[in-house]
């Protein structure tokens, strides 16, 4: 009994360590590099999963990479606009987003903000919430939906990436929550998927991960046995093209091809309902998600 006991705890020993030797690799290849996590979805709004994503955040810094967090918020944005009276208000998609609403999503923005700053730093790790607003780093333009104006919602013109570099650069992690400002240093908001996408290129990132409610990329969407661990920038274009994905995954699809276009090397795309599934997609040789790479760049694995 005794020694069964033994084996089994040798064994679970055993398979910890060979977890331990199968991310070897891949921390020596991302060491110092930098990696944007745009974190949204249900892992927003669940605490335990809210734990489990910084968790995995602040391990990444802790091993040597140099993570980004840029988050959403907006499940919490319309469950405030309700609690004002305010009837939330979408076009195609896009939140219609007139001045008193302007001045809910800011505010919302930076409780969450801050309130994930509170978890990095309680994990040890000195952690900075900043806006677009923040030393320039969101410039925008005012964005419509099909000619249609939708309010203070903007699209990104450039990016100004020196505050992150001089936050990396004196070891702090930064949070970034998608606000910008236009030429008249009026206050826009912007689409999180955008905001990462473009702090992404703009500072080079090895890595640009999206946590979401979606598992990754299907070749079949009603078939989940079809998950693509694995997708070459030519392949995600011509799944776009010949229709194999729709919906919301259009758009998260086109940002991942345009990041790689610009300099990302690896885009993921993940389920954050999944716990620690940051780690399991970064660390194993698998992963949990879909990985889309640069046509220049060697797969993970070899079947």
């Amino acid at each position: 009994m005794t020694d069964n006991k033994s084996m089994d705890e040798m064994d679970e020993i055993m398979k910890k360590a060979e977890v331990l030797i199968e991310a070897l690799p891949y921390i020596q290849r991302f060491n110092r590099k930098i990696i944007v996590v745009k974190y949204g979805g249900s892992a927003m709004v669940d605490d335990e999963l809210k734990r489990s994503v910084i968790a995995d955040v602040v391990l990444l810094k802790l091993v040597g990479f140099k993570p980004i967090i840029v988050h959403g918020g907006g499940k919490e944005i319309s469950r405030w606009v309700s609690k004002t009276g305010m009837e939330p208000h979408f076009i195609n998609g896009l939140r219609v987003t007139d001045e008193p609403t302007m001045e809910i999503a800011e505010m919302v923005l930076n409780r969450v903000n801050k309130s994930l700053v509170q978890m990095i730093q309680q994990l040890g790790v000195r952690g900075v919430g900043i806006s677009g607003k923040d030393g320039g780093l969101l410039h925008v333009q005012k964005r419509y939906s099909d000619g249609q104006d939708i309010g203070y919602v903007g699209e990104i013109d450039a990016v100004d990436p020196k505050i992150l570099y001089d936050l990396l650069e004196k070891d702090f992690l930064p949070v970034v929550c998608p606000i910008g400002y236009d030429d008249n240093y009026d206050t826009y908001n912007i689409n999180a998927d955008d905001a990462a996408c473009a702090i992404a290129k703009a500072v080079k990132a090895e890595k640009l991960a999206f946590l979401s409610d979606i598992e990754g990329v299907y070749r079949d969407f009603n078939d989940k046995s079809t998950l693509i661990s694995e997708l070459e920038l030519g392949e995600a274009e011509r799944f776009i093209k010949e229709g194999f994905v729709g919906g919301g995954m259009i758009p998260k699809l086109g940002n991942c091809i345009e990041a790689l276009k610009e300099g990302v090397s690896r885009v993921h795309i993940l389920d954050g309902r999944i716990p620690h599934c940051l780690l399991l997609e970064i660390f194993t040789n698998r992963g949990i998600g879909t990985a889309i790479l640069n046509h220049k760049e060697e797969r993970y694995y070899h079947e």
